[in-house]
């Protein structure tokens, strides 16, 4: 019978996504066998992640720094005028790994699903008003003239996009996705640079 401090933490690592039990157990053993100033060396890495790192307030990326916006939203060099809505911040970091897409990005934080179709509704309804007011946002910002869908090309990506489309309709702001190259089902932060650059070249 494993300890009860043991059970929680092999808990706690199960809620990280795509690590199950068996897995999560392994971590644990892993840390048991270290010394505490290792432990202790991990538990400041955590703190120092809560305690550093923000998000950006238009898009929603990690970032450290004193500034409202990210490197990316903040950076003069970005077109404000086109917005690539992405899953989560990893997909973000791929279609940057390809050097091609130049605007900036907004994070849903997730898909519609029954569990989390509340919160992914109110992040939309988020996304719709920074749409209306980016005109006026400092650092240069312009009104939105594209939006991507560039969500993962799964079932619930796919209703998610749908659902996006429509929520936009009435902005009338041009609307595109992601085109081929993308293998249905996939995901993008495992996509190859080459594939995902063919796939904003053919948006549509």
């Amino acid at each position: 019978m494993l300890s009860p401090a043991i059970q929680n933490l092999i808990a706690l690592f199960s809620k990280f996504p795509g690590i199950g039990p068996k897995t999560a157990e392994r971590f644990v053993f892993y840390l048991s066998s270290q010394n505490k100033a290792q432990a202790k060396e991990l538990i400041t890495a955590i703190v120092e992640l809560k305690n550093k790192v923000k998000n950006c307030s238009l898009c929603s990326k990690t970032f450290e720094g004193q500034t409202e916006f990210c490197e990316i939203c903040s950076n003069p060099s970005r077109d404000k005028s086109i917005i690539c809505i992405v899953e989560k911040e990893t997909d973000l970091e791929a279609i940057e790994k390809t050097s091609q897409f130049k605007g900036i990005y907004f994070i849903l934080g997730g898909v519609l699903t029954d569990r989390q179709k509340e919160k992914i509704e109110q992040k939309v309804a988020e996304l719709i008003e920074k749409i209306r007011k980016i005109a006026s946002a400092p650092a240069g910002f312009v009104a939105v003239k594209e939006i991507i869908l560039a969500l993962n090309p799964t079932p619930e990506g796919r209703t998610t996009s749908l659902f996006l489309k429509r929520k936009i309709a009435p902005l009338q702001i041009k609307t595109t996705l992601l085109g081929v190259g993308l293998p249905l089902g996939s995901e993008l932060e495992y996509a190859d640079e080459e594939t995902l650059s063919l796939a904003l070249d053919n948006r549509k």
